[in-house]
Order: structure tokens, then sequence, then C-alpha cells
């Protein structure tokens, strides 16, 4: 059976989950998004937050003040509501290098997509990437644009003891982790900018939802000289 998008799905006693495709677009996230910039100035029933994924949408609600039928009503409206396209968001820049050890699976990236490694450091380059979602753990944002060339599925086990700030792929998506942790994805090079932000400092983490993302190469003496210490 096809689904009729958007789809809303009731999520415990505080939640409608709205979805608005089932594989990963634009113009699938920009509806994600227009309902999230107008959840921030329309009144909805009971709203406590919204947290935005690839396509789909999760809406908390205070269940004393509302339920699933009231909220995915007020939902309908804001949807169907005549309205421009989401703010672009910002470029944001993310300074890589790509030297051997501290991109430990870029020979066999190359290998399997039949590219030098020049080749896949140039495709990982030219991406269009955008940040979709955050989730996981702090700051881990998930980012989609990887070109076709070098798109491989995750690796079959995980490798533990990543080092924090490692470039990574997997399938169309991309992150750069932000504490040391395992990961199945290919580890294709190193990033000495700052993405998760201290407590005390005005916003928590580099990207917004809806960001674009511009990677830039640098070589080892930059990296060692920003690298946090």
């Amino acid at each position: 059976m096809t689904l009729r998008y958007p789809v809303f799905r009731p999520v415990a006693d505080h939640g409608v989950l709205v979805e608005f495709g089932d594989s990963i677009s634009e113009a699938v996230h920009d509806a994600v998004l227009r309902l999230d910039a107008r959840l921030s100035r329309e009144a909805v029933p009971g709203f406590l937050e919204a947290v935005p994924a690839y396509v789909n949408i999760l809406v908390r609600f205070d269940p004393l003040a509302a339920d699933h039928e009231a909220v995915e009503d007020a939902l309908r409206r804001l949807i169907e509501a005549p309205g421009a396209s989401p703010a672009a968001g910002q470029e944001r820049e993310v300074r890589v290098c790509y030297d051997a050890d501290l991109a430990p699976d870029l020979s066999d990236v190359a290998k399997a997509a039949g590219l030098s490694e020049e080749a896949v450091i140039a495709a990982h380059l030219a991406g269009d990437y955008r940040v979709y979602m955050y989730g996981f753990a702090p700051g881990f944002a998930y980012l989609a644009g990887v070109p076709e060339a070098i798109r491989l599925p995750r690796k079959n086990a995980p490798v533990r003891d990543v080092a924090a700030g490692s470039v990574v792929i997997a399938g169309p998506q991309c992150l750069v982790t932000t504490l040391v942790m395992p990961t199945g994805w290919w580890i294709i090079g190193r990033s000495p900018t700052r993405i998760l932000y201290g407590e005390e400092e005005e916003r928590p983490v580099l990207f917004d939802v809806g960001d674009r993302v511009r990677f830039t190469r640098i070589g080892r003496a930059d990296f060692e000289a920003e690298a946090p210490r």
C-alpha cells in the first residue's frame, strides 16, 4: 500500500510523529523544516518541543493540556497553510586533514570505489552537505550529501576508540565525531574544527539543522596548530 504523506503517528501519550516521506531528500527535509519553523511561531495545544530528523519530526506535548487528536488537527492546519519555503541555513566550514594516519579507511574506500585516494578526497570535498538532524551523542550532526561515487554501506563490524574529530561516511551520510567512540562508518579524515561548545558559551554546537557544510582541506601543520589541546 502506498502511503499518502504526511503521516501522523501517536507516540506514547505525549507525542506525535509527523512523517513526510521515506527517503532522504531536500524536498522532504524542507517540509520538516517548514513545520519546525511554524511550530516556533504558532500556537499548538500543549506544545513542548519539536525534534526534526531526516524525513520526520517528533512533536512533544503536555498530555494534561492536549491529546493526540487536538495536536494532530493543529499540525495539519500548520502544514496546509500557505507560506514561504524555510529560510536558508548558514554555511559552516569544517577543515579536514586527510593524512594517512588520520584517515585509516581512505585507502579501503578508494579501492572499493575504484578511485585513487586523491579522487576520493576530491569527491568528498565536492559534496553538497546539509545538516539534517542531531542524534546518538552530543553534537553529532548528521549530514547528507556524500557523492554517489564514494557511497559505501557501513562496515560489517564497528571499530573501537575512534578519535574525536574523525570525519566518517556511510551511504549518503557524513558526520564529524565529537568524542572518542566506536563506529562502523568509514574514517576518511580528521578535523580540528570545534563542533561541540561548552555550557558557558552562547550556542551549544556549531551547526543548526538546515545549515550547509563546506569541507576544506588542510595540511598536517595546520591540523596540529588548530587541534584542541
